[in-house]
């Protein structure tokens, strides 16, 4: 397995299984545990100097999350990037996300457009020195900042839970998957359609900012083919039931 960041559990106040699933989906979505690898329940307790049982949990939230498989017998799989995934999480992402801009442009931003215009200046400075991880961690405010300029800050931890996929991309090849000016650029459009209390632009603005990493999938899967999923290897979906 590679080698990735270790935090002590026992600083945190949450349940260890919770802070589990998080410090594990960060390695996972950072690319700090790559697709295709294998976790071992022993391994994993053992960094972490837990008991087995939180692991076990954590597995099944990263499962649900479809970042890992549970492989009964064999251990968890470390799902490999799934184009389908990316796009379904892309799509449904964008429909929540309109809906939370268009509700912002109504309200204006209500009192929230000076932090999120300092979130932008931050992102610019983390932007200037190079900085990727400080660069999306802002982005992430920057977006849940608007859910919050809504009035909708629920909407915001629904796309957190559903985003993972997308954000193993942007981790792939930090600042090309979704180049960091771009995204700068993009914010700044949403946030300037957002004061000016026009929601069709707002709504325009996200469509342009998440259709981007629609046309660098090919490029992204055709450099690292080991990484992306291939038919042969997708689960199949599950059959729906037949009622009587």
């Amino acid at each position: 397995m590679s080698p990735f960041v270790v935090s002590d559990l026992a600083t945190s106040s949450e349940p260890i299984a919770r802070r589990l699933v998080e410090l594990l989906r960060h390695a996972v979505v950072t690319m700090q545990i790559r697709p295709g690898e294998r976790l071992s329940e022993q391994d994993i307790a053992r960094r972490f100097g837990v008991s087995r049982q939180p692991v076990r949990e954590a597995f099944i939230k990263l499962a649900e999350s479809g970042l890992v498989r549970i492989l009964p017998q064999r251990g968890t799989l470390v799902v490999k990037i799934s184009r389908t995934a990316v796009e379904d999480a892309r799509f449904i992402r964008e429909a929540i996300e309109c809906a939370v801009v268009r509700e912002a442009a109504i309200r204006r931003g209500g009192d929230l457009l000076p932090s999120l215009h300092l979130c932008l200046d931050d992102m610019e400075r983390a932007f200037e020195r190079g900085d990727g991880a400080r660069f999306f961690a802002l982005d992430d405010d920057f977006h849940a900042g608007l859910a919050a300029a809504a009035g909708r800050p629920a909407a915001w931890r629904i796309v957190v839970d559903l985003k993972s996929q997308m954000d193993r991309v942007r981790y792939l090849d930090v600042g090309e998957a979704v180049p960091m000016h771009t995204v700068l650029a993009q914010h700044r459009d949403i946030l300037t359609a957002v004061e000016a209390g026009d929601p069709v632009a707002a709504e325009h603005a996200v469509h342009e900012h998440l259709i981007v990493i629609l046309t660098k999938l090919p490029m992204l899967e055709a450099r690292w083919p080991d990484l992306f999923e291939t038919e042969d290897e997708a689960e199949p979906p599950a059959r729906a039931a037949v009622g009587g």
